[in-house]
């Protein structure tokens, strides 16, 4: 399973996230979508830990904090 993480700020990268969410487990992945035309990050981001307890400690905690200026969404990642 994976962790939507919305509401981003546009100066994030990869690691930034990692670390973050590295805190409540072990991260396995972290995606950030970039526009195809720009180049630019679109202010969301996915990211998978080693456990479903470790993914509903950090959306427990991280969910509407604020984090880069911005207040974060964080839940689970709808199927596409």
């Amino acid at each position: 399973m994976s962790i939507y993480v919305g509401n981003l700020s546009y100066q994030v990268i990869e690691d930034d996230l990692k670390e973050v969410f590295a805190e409540y487990g072990t991260v396995n992945r972290v995606q950030v979508p970039k526009d195809r035309e720009t180049g630019r990050v679109r202010g969301f981001a996915f990211v998978e830990m080693a456990s479903e307890a470790e993914e509903e400690a950090a959306i427990e905690a991280l969910d509407g904090a604020e984090w880069m200026g911005r207040n974060l969404k964080v839940n689970k990642a709808k199927p596409r």
